[in-house]
């Protein structure tokens, strides 16, 4: 079978489905696993795939997702009678039937079962610990200039969620609203989680955002973005990051700093 992968996560869940010696096209932004990726073709970038090439691979089969990728590229390679299996987790119980789908798609059910068990253990397991444990407001940052957040209309929201975690954005009508700090401030966060994907905060950040917030510098986390938003495989991984994430935000919640 020939696959390309359009998005990085799907291509991490393609070696990790036992078949990423059959990806002949990938997004130069497909990172994990490094090794393996090595002698796979770049087709060009999650929003700018490069159509004609991609055509003259003859894939059996090209993987997108729905908000990584255009509908327009898609739909050309459709009308191109390139067959496409596109998905948009937003949950990890989503995610986990996304796993299902596409180890059917790839013909890897077995694996792809497994994979998805773990999706559903880690969150029913992690969902339950931290039932009863103080719940922890928090803003999570994934860009800086303009200052960027998250809605609950998200798997990072949604991850955070299954351990206690309380989007102060929650509400937003756009999945990704731009924040003044203002905003920030007003909502009175227990903690600002600032991710490193997609723009890579770093702990210097803390103290600008500090003051353009006027919250004390002890609340900001930097948190590992690809854990906490890359869907697929990892998603197991990921639940427990964001467990861990919260677990650390109530540490310094209980030592009162």
């Amino acid at each position: 079978m020939r696959i390309v992968s359009l998005c990085p996560s799907l291509t991490e869940l393609v070696f990790d489905l036992g078949v990423g010696d059959e990806l002949v096209g990938v997004t130069k932004f497909c990172v994990h696993p490094a090794e393996g990726l090595r002698e796979i073709e770049k087709v060009g970038g999650t929003k700018t795939p490069k159509i004609d090439r991609i055509v003259e691979l003859s894939p059996d089969l090209v993987l997108l997702n729905e908000e990584e990728n255009r509908l327009e590229d898609a739909e050309a390679l459709r009308a191109a009678g390139v067959a496409c299996h596109s998905s948009f987790p937003k949950t990890a119980i989503d995610t986990a039937a996304m796993v299902r789908s596409i180890g059917k798609a790839v013909r890897r059910p077995h694996e792809a079962e497994r994979i998805s068990r773990a999706i559903e253990e880690a969150a029913r397991r992690v969902r339950e610990a931290s039932e009863g444990r103080p719940p922890v407001s928090y803003a999570y940052l994934i860009w800086r200039q303009p200052l960027m957040s998250v809605s609950e209309d998200t798997f990072i929201s949604d991850l955070l969620s299954l351990a206690g975690g309380m989007n102060v954005f929650a509400g937003r009508p756009k999945r990704y609203p731009v924040v003044e700090p203002e905003e920030i401030a007003a909502a009175g966060p227990d903690a600002v989680l600032l991710s490193t994907e997609p723009f890579p905060f770093q702990e210097r950040h803390i103290d600008e955002i500090s003051r353009a917030t006027g919250l004390a510098p002890e609340i900001f986390h930097i948190v590992d973005g690809e854990m906490l938003s890359w869907h697929g495989s990892r998603t197991p991984a990921g639940i427990d990051c964001a467990a861990q994430v919260m677990e650390r935000v109530r540490g310094r919640m209980r030592s009162g700093e």
